[in-house]
């Protein structure tokens, strides 16, 4: 049986799993650095030595001099000219650089000393060098060089001086035995604390990447958060809980008191309670704006722990909007009403067929005008019923493509017009017509009776929202090129209505929601489902136009109409709307 797949951390493979970049030129780098420094240290230190000894005894040579000077410019010229290089498995040209010249150097000193001074320790230099910034293998050949180096030493000793041999040979194989442990170890303690180190830098990636995860699935959240300290300071807070709160967003590393604002007393007296009594809360509060009415908040308070003995602990408060959570249990609503409304208008189509058909066979029998006015009363309730129970069905479900054959070509200038004129007259409201109203016709694809519903309610919208001046409610039709392959026109309606709140802008297109508590929410979304059921679109932003000798700024809710029909070789592809 195959083994099972190592778990990953739901944001990818988990970044302490091997295969990843092991190498840290800069960490490399510092120490390549550090040993060239001390070697040239160690060069100079033995130049003085020696410039001193040679100068205060007569007697003594200049070779000692000469070795200590030429190995501090060897030093100086690899410190100063070589770029920081792995050592190899092999002796290659950087290890005769380095360590050769180390080795070399301080036997020649050894060789040639007339004194009492054992050069014999500086050797561990070399071992220490190729054990950190080598390999295990290049560490022991090294330490194996220089167990040579003092045996061939101790040999040369004993040939010069053969009454002390045993001492000698003893000396070097100690030494020697030190280099090779000497060598082993700090090669197990470079690799331990290099592997400690890319495990630890492993763990700081993966901190980040997670906190930035975090970070961005928190901030794209709807629901409010803040963090706040015993001293009733904020520390963190999401997009949203600035919008709650009414606030412009701050930089995420400032920190604001939370105390202040009169309007959020509620909020604040949660928050203390909640860190007094150290337990989560959650209570109905409200947030009172400068200039705007109250906004209701759900909120609810998390404590969290302490990580350390002298750590205060933080309070975690989450807000939500109750007209967005009664939004959305509306909605739940509408999908269990509209559900139940189809399931009622298939019903209601059958009998409902009965019907028009009994009353189409009844009004061949009659003869007397009164009675016949009477089944053509019913016939045209029967098919008014008949396209309501059609409308319902196009709401309940989801617009199929075929569905959109049910539209036909209209002029929407002429259209607009005549249901303006019938819209004012009803309302006793002036409408103002665009100066570059088109003056040829200008043929869309869609349904007269659906257009006339679109633009009754965006023009009792306005109305609503509207100062009531005149030119406060504006009609305009525009031509569009947006492509080359079709042309679309736009419909706008404008009024000087007063900006949108950002949370009734996000959700302004969706059922049961709205700003007005007369108001069913409704309206916007049957005509948003309207359009796309034409291949429409709508659309709302703030936009300007003139009043007067000014520019006033206003809301207008744009339709973006197909100019042309669908095309019917795509629609007989299609399977039949249910």
């Amino acid at each position: 049986m195959s083994e099972a797949p190592e778990a990953h951390s739901w944001f990818g493979p988990t970044l302490l799993e091997p295969g990843l970049d092991s190498t840290h030129p800069q960490e490399f780098e510092r120490l390549w650095r550090a040993f060239m420094t001390a070697r040239v240290t160690l060069g100079l230190v033995l130049v003085l030595l020696q410039g001193g000894i040679f100068f205060a005894v007569s007697s003594q040579n200049g070779i000692a001099l000469l070795i200590c000077s030429t190995y501090f410019a060897a030093a100086l010229a690899v410190r100063l000219i070589t770029r920081p290089q792995h050592l190899g498995h092999t002796f290659d040209a950087q290890w005769i650089r380095t360590i050769g010249v180390d080795l070399l150097a301080f036997s020649a000193l050894q060789a040639v000393q007339h004194s009492s001074i054992n050069y014999a320790p500086l050797l561990a230099l070399p071992v220490l060098m190729a054990s950190i910034l080598g390999s295990l293998i290049m560490a022991m050949g090294t330490a194996a060089g220089v167990t040579l180096l003092l045996f061939a030493y101790a040999l040369w000793a004993t040939l010069q001086a053969p009454v002390d041999t045993t001492t000698h040979f003893m000396q070097a194989a100690l030494t020697g035995s030190g280099c090779f442990a000497i060598s082993f170890i700090a090669n197990q303690l470079a690799t331990r604390l290099a592997s400690v180190e890319l495990r630890a830098q492993r763990s700081q990636l993966a901190v980040t990447v997670q906190r930035q995860v975090n970070e961005m699935v928190i901030a794209s959240l709807s629901e409010g958060i803040l963090v706040v300290d015993e001293q009733l300071w904020v520390r963190s807070a999401n997009p949203a809980a600035f919008a709650l709160l009414g606030l412009s967003p701050q930089p995420p590393e400032s920190l604001w008191p939370l105390t202040g604002h009169a309007g959020w007393q509620a909020l604040l007296d949660l928050v203390i309670l909640s860190h007094s009594t150290q337990q989560a809360q959650q209570a109905d509060v409200s947030i009172h704006h400068d200039g705007r009415g109250p906004r209701h908040l759900r909120v609810r308070t998390e404590i969290t722990s302490p990580l350390q003995a002298q750590s205060s602990s933080l309070c975690v408060v989450f807000m939500q909007d109750q007209r967005e959570m009664q939004a959305r249990v509306r909605t739940e609503k509408l999908a269990s009403m509209g559900r139940m409304s189809a399931a009622v208008a298939h019903e209601i189509r059958n009998p409902l067929a009965a019907i028009i058909q009994a009353n189409a066979l009844l009004s061949e029998d009659l003869k007397e005008p009164s009675q016949l006015r009477m089944t053509q009363m019913v016939r045209q309730n029967a098919l008014r019923l008949e396209k309501i129970v059609q409308n319902v069905l196009n709401l309940a479900h989801a617009p199929h493509r075929t569905e959109m054959a049910s539209g036909q070509m209209l002029d929407l200038a002429e259209d607009v017009q005549r249901i303006c004129r019938d819209w004012q007259h009803q309302n006793a409201v002036m409408l103002r017509f665009s100066s570059n109203w088109p003056a040829k016709p200008v043929l869309v694809w869609f349904d007269a009776d659906h257009l006339r519903r679109v633009l009754v309610n965006l023009l009792d919208n306005a109305k609503r929202f509207s100062s009531g001046k005149e030119n406060a409610i504006q009609i305009g039709i525009q031509t569009l090129h947006p492509s080359s392959r079709q042309t679309h026109v736009s419909m706008a309606v404008w009024s000087d209505s007063g900006p949108l709140e950002p949370s009734v802008e996000q959700h302004l297109f969706e059922p049961f929601f709205s700003s007005d508590s007369r108001s069913s929410g409704l309206g916007l979304y049957i005509c948003r489902e309207l359009c796309e059921s034409h291949g429409a679109s709508m659309s709302y932003e703030r936009n300007t136009r003139q009043i007067g000798q000014k520019m006033q700024s206003g809301n207008e809710f744009s339709v973006l109409f197909c100019s042309q029909a669908p095309e019917q070789s795509l629609l007989g592809k299609l399977p039949p709307s249910p």
